[in-house]
């Protein structure tokens, strides 16, 4: 697996950087695959729609718009990830259940943890453009 740092190297000019202090979370530390894409605002119904379909080793990007007030991830939606195939999680928010979340085969990378769920009226968009941290994921 290249490094970000060596593919920041190969392409100095194209390359970008997402400036937010993620931390990690997730069983895997080094991850990467094809994205898909969540925008959801403290509500992880779409989230969850999307781990149970087939990840093929992929990585999800979910933008929370950077709440800290919910979690959008926990063990269990983790854990479908992991089964289903996906190879992380990159959550612009929160997540719960740190302490499970480490001994899963999933790289997960969140800006911090909060145990307060989030709704789950279902509003959000999936595999749309998503923008934080100066990078645009599509």
């Amino acid at each position: 697996m290249t490094s970000t740092a060596d593919l920041l190297d190969e392409h100095p000019d194209e390359a970008l950087v997402c400036a937010l202090p993620f931390h990690q979370f997730g069983g895997l530390t080094a991850f990467s695959g094809v994205i898909s894409t969540v925008r959801c605002h403290e509500d992880n119904v779409l989230l969850k729609r999307q781990v149970t379909l087939p990840g093929e080793g992929r990585v999800l990007v979910v933008d929370g718009g950077g709440s800290q007030r919910v979690a959008l991830l926990g063990d269990m939606i983790a854990g479908l990830a992991a089964a289903n195939g996906w190879a992380g999680v990159v959550v612009n928010g929160c997540v719960r259940d740190a302490a499970v979340l480490r001994h899963l085969p999933l790289g997960i990378k969140a800006l911090g943890t909060c145990p307060r769920p989030s709704g789950k009226a279902g509003a959000g968009e999936i595999d749309v453009p998503v923008e934080f941290g100066g990078s645009t994921f599509r």
